[in-house]
Order: C-alpha cells, then structure tokens, then sequence
C-alpha cells in the first residue's frame, strides 16, 4: 500500500448522492482474479454516457462525490476500481460504513465533509477544472482556494495510512518475532511455511 500524508490534484465533481457499490464497478467485472484492472470498469454504464464528467476531467486524483457514497454491497472491487484509475481520495458529506472501512483498509482516504463544504468544492471545479484540491493527512485538512475545511480521522488509522500499512503490512512488521517463534516451537507442531 501506498504510504500518503499529502497529495495534490485535480478533482471531479461527480454530482450525485447515493451512489452504490453496483455502479461505482457493476458486478459483470467481478469476476477478475487480480486486484488490478478494475479502472476500465469504474461506472462503466455512466460513462457510456459522451457527457459523463468523468470524461470531462481525465487524469484527475480527487473525486467529490454526493451524500451516501459507497453505499450498497460490501465489494472491496470499488475502491480497486477507484484507485486504478488513479484517484487517492473520496470527499463526500458521508459514506457507507462497509465503503469506509474497505477504503481505509486499501489506501483510499474517504473524506468527510459538511455538504455545504463539498457543493464549494464542486463549483470551484466546475468553473475551473484545473483548480488544485490538496488532501493534507497529516494536517487533517482540505485545501482548494479559499476552502480550508478540518475533517476527522482517528489517529491509529491516520497513522497506519501515512505508514503505507494495510493489515498485512501491520503484520509484517512483526516478521522477526514471528520468524523467531517459529524456530522456537516444537517441531511436531504445524507450521506457516
């Protein structure tokens, strides 16, 4: 997992509320073994659409999204999907719980932001697709203009984040202790390799 503390970039103002797990990677693409490849899929039947602002705004890294996004299905596919077509973080007024959790896990930073602060966001974006939104971890805080918006995140996980850890990172950080027990025990027992 990637280590993040501060990104910088461009964002897209997808201007809808209660997007679900279906439609951020419909359950078609689902059945792909790798953990990579899901950005062709990211709202695949929206971006059928020529219109579609996701098209209007390649190589953005910040989406702005409306209230209950993620909700649906726990599908760990959406926020691969999302981070393989390049986005690092998620700002939305709020966020299914499942969705949270699973971005949290992958190195995807879910924002939470009061709606009046992400609808600013949105219109700076729109009027000007090049405005520069930064995602500060370490400051817990967005950037764009004059916005200057706090958001909460717990400190084992903001740290775990600005580490690059994800669960078996965490534990691999323990390998010698590990790799340590493992010659101490008996050798009838059953063991990891």
């Amino acid at each position: 997992m990637d280590a993040f503390t501060t990104h910088t970039g461009t964002a897209v103002p997808l201007r809808r509320s209660d997007v679900d797990t279906d439609q951020i990677i419909p359950s078609d693409w689902l059945k792909r073994v790798e953990r990579t490849g899901f950005g062709a899929g990211l709202f695949s039947q929206w971006r059928e659409d020529p219109d579609f602002v996701l098209h209007r705004h390649p190589g953005a890294t910040v989406l702005l999204a409306g209230k209950d996004f993620g909700t649906g299905s726990s599908r760990e596919h959406a926020v691969w999907a999302l981070q393989d077509h390049g986005f690092r973080a998620v700002i939305s007024p709020r966020f299914a719980d499942i969705f949270r959790s699973n971005a949290l896990k992958g190195g995807l930073l879910p924002v939470q932001l009061p709606e009046d602060v992400v609808e600013r966001l949105m219109a700076a974006v729109e009027a000007d697709a090049s405005t520069p939104v930064t995602v500060d971890l370490e400051a817990r805080e967005v950037r764009s203009g004059d916005v200057v918006a706090p958001f909460a995140l717990d400190d084992f996980t903001r740290w775990r984040l600005m580490e690059g850890l994800d669960d078996i990172g965490l534990t691999l950080r323990h390998e010698p202790d590990i790799a340590a027990y493992e010659q101490r025990r008996p050798a009838f027992l059953p063991t990891t390799r």
